[in-house]
């Protein structure tokens, strides 16, 4: 069973909010020149920032916050934010991989951006309602 995808619009701006509440100012994250020069297409997300998003997803899906069990990805492909008001988007989706007779239920989740994974293994574990 698939579950409705969930859309996110990631800004620079958010980027620079995350940085804040993170403790992250990593230049990667805010400079395109930094980026380049080290071999990045541009200013990229921070991970835990595209982790984060997903596992807004989830959350949505579980119907609340303490109905996630179990959350983890892999890091497979920086999500490029461009330096316009638009930013990009990361796309989430889900199946039902298992549900178990003690009421779990496992997703299998797929973070895209541009058409292009961004994770991988991404799983989740959550609590099934009623």
């Amino acid at each position: 069973m698939e579950l409705p995808a969930q859309t996110f619009q990631v800004t620079r701006a958010d980027l620079v909010r995350y940085a804040g509440a993170s403790g992250d100012f990593n230049p990667i994250h805010w400079s395109d020149r930094v980026a380049t020069t080290v071999g990045l297409p541009g200013v990229i997300a921070h991970g835990m920032f595209t982790m984060a998003l997903v596992g807004r997803a989830v959350t949505v899906w579980a119907g609340s916050p303490d109905a996630v069990v179990e959350y983890g990805v892999r890091f497979t492909r920086p999500v490029v934010v461009p330096d316009d008001d638009q930013g990009t988007e990361i796309e989430v989706t889900a199946r039902v991989r298992e549900v178990t007779e003690d009421g779990l239920t496992r997703l299998e989740v797929t973070a895209t951006c541009l058409g292009e994974k961004v994770l991988s293994q991404a799983r989740a574990t959550i609590r099934t309602a009623g």
